[in-house]
């Protein structure tokens, strides 16, 4: 089988090149007005994503209830303890920022349009993709920054619950529910331009990553990472997904779910939202300097679920078409 790059992994990597080559474009001091920039295509990307919400498929997917429950359970609950046992391992502070970095990746929804793409590449059951991908993405808003905060209130950054949530009301939560308030006017536009709205995503979300690296850069916080140790980065981040891929399943087996349920909740309950992951990193981690190193993990994770999952869905559904 070929495998094909994705553009948005060679995408992010491009834009890591130019921070490291061209970090002055993303410090504070710049005359680029990169935060505002973000911070305003964070709101429409939320705005659109809520003229794009589907009431009716959201309806069809609350049946399931079992199936809600073991997708949630594992996005929000058994990712972050799974990170949190290899907590009493940390030595050192350089570890430290590692961890946490890791255990933000866990603490974050699931991805919305890729889960629903690939659960209906591999027979699934997409209406209950399509309503936990959703959903998901709500429940993170509350439930993230409460994880994050039983440990980033000790680092050298400054964590404010309340200046979060308003951040993330104001950019994330009301633009949602403007798009849903005006769906019955502009959600067909949503709908038909839903290609330009990815790219649009998509732009954005560079965006912030190239401001995140080129801090991180500017400040030399990579001088102490090595290849070594980027390669046990990714070694770990890809036993981490396979652990959760395979024990996702191995529950939904043992609740005796069908194949279409148990397939929805491997792909759904395993996925890791790059966009609300650099999102909230900005508004959680917004004066950190090591906010690079933060967004690694995530970004290895967002390529190794893209790469084995849709190798994994098509087999998937060429066998499911042929039972």
């Amino acid at each position: 089988m070929k495998v094909k790059i994705d553009r948005f992994v060679l995408a992010i990597i491009i834009v890591i090149c130019l921070a490291y080559i061209f970090p002055q474009w993303g410090i504070p001091e710049s005359k680029i007005p990169i935060d505002t920039i973000s911070s305003v295509g964070i709101s429409l990307i939320f705005f659109f994503y809520g003229l794009k919400l589907s009431s009716t498929k959201l309806k069809q997917g609350l049946k399931n209830w079992k199936l809600h429950i073991l997708i949630q359970a594992s996005t929000f609950l058994l990712f972050p303890l799974l990170v949190l046992l290899f907590q009493p391992f940390i030595q050192n502070e350089e570890q430290k920022i590692i961890w946490l970095a890791f255990f933000f990746l866990a603490a974050l929804p699931s991805t919305v349009s890729s889960s629903v793409v690939m659960v209906s590449i591999a027979k699934g059951n997409i209406p209950a993709a399509i309503f936990n991908a959703s959903i998901s993405g709500i429940i993170g808003v509350a439930l993230t920054p409460l994880w994050m905060g039983l440990f980033v209130q000790n680092t050298q950054t400054d964590f404010n619950f309340i200046d979060i949530y308003i951040k993330l009301i104001v950019q994330i939560i009301l633009p949602v529910v403007f798009g849903l308030l005006l769906q019955r006017f502009f959600g067909k536009y949503a709908q038909k331009y839903t290609k330009q709205l990815t790219l649009f995503d998509k732009s954005v979300i560079l965006l912030i990553i190239y401001k995140s690296f080129a801090s991180s850069f500017n400040d030399n916080i990579f001088s102490t990472v090595s290849l070594l140790d980027l390669l046990l980065l990714f070694i770990a981040v890809l036993a981490l997904f396979a652990m959760l891929f395979y024990l996702t399943s191995f529950l939904a087996k043992k609740m005796k779910f069908n194949i279409e349920d148990q397939i929805t909740a491997q792909f759904c309950g395993t996925k890791k939202s790059l966009v609300h992951g650099t999102v909230f990193s900005k508004i959680i981690f917004g004066h950190m300097s090591s906010i690079g190193i933060i967004l690694l993990p995530l970004m290895l994770y967002h390529a190794i679920q893209l790469l084995i999952i849709s190798i994994v869905a098509s087999k998937m559904g060429l066998k499911n078409q042929t039972e």
